[in-house]
């Protein structure tokens, strides 16, 4: 007899509990099978957001040392398993990038002209404009709840359905669907006078 999805999750979220549990006391073995069971994921979101593999499997590589060494912190009342191995990734590999983009500005060589190739109709004023309103959905992303934000990316980033993405983050179908509401709702909101 096959569980429900919403049991399936739940009963998967008890098991990655206890994995997190037997980390904190400093079991290896936990870390491998939570690695095993949960790194797909893990790995499609620090690709989604670094594009590179190279780069993804040490940013997926940096998040489990991470959650090894906080597991002790872990709060259930902050959210899944899931969602905290997603925030985590998402952090080191934002972290990532922007490490790298400093590398880059600091080799760049003093002689070269400090101009992009724009595309063709693209001037400096529309360049800076896109810019801009860049920016300004970063910001708006950024003052969305963490749970709305991990949805989001996941759902529009990840390219996840409903289904996985509630499968993903150890959600019920109905909150998965409910938190890209909400959060494009509130998108819509920050960024009212961008339409």
């Amino acid at each position: 007899m096959s569980l429900a999805p919403g049991e399936a999750l739940a009963q998967r979220e008890t098991i990655w509990l206890g994995l997190v549990e037997a980390i904190a006391a400093g079991r290896q073995e936990a870390l491998g099978r939570l690695y095993d069971e949960t790194s797909g994921v893990i790995y499609a979101l620090a690709l989604r957001i670094l594009r590179n593999r190279e780069d993804a499997e040490e940013a997926v590589l940096d998040a489990y040392a991470r959650a090894w060494r906080l597991a002790v912190n872990f709060d259930r009342g902050r959210g899944s398993v899931m969602t905290w191995l997603i925030m985590m990734t998402r952090s080191i590999a934002i972290d990532r990038l922007r490490s790298a983009a400093n590398r880059a500005s600091r080799t760049e060589s003093l002689d070269e002209p400090h101009h992009q190739a724009a595309s063709p109709g693209e001037g400096p004023e529309l360049a800076a404009f896109f810019g801009e309103q860049r920016e300004r959905v970063r910001a708006a992303m950024d003052k969305l709840p963490q749970e709305q934000r991990a949805a989001i990316e996941l759902a529009f980033f990840g390219g996840l359905s409903h289904s996985e993405l509630a499968e993903t983050m150890g959600i019920p179908l109905g909150t998965a669907k409910t938190r890209v509401r909400l959060a494009l709702a509130r998108l819509r909101e920050f960024l009212e006078d961008l339409s």
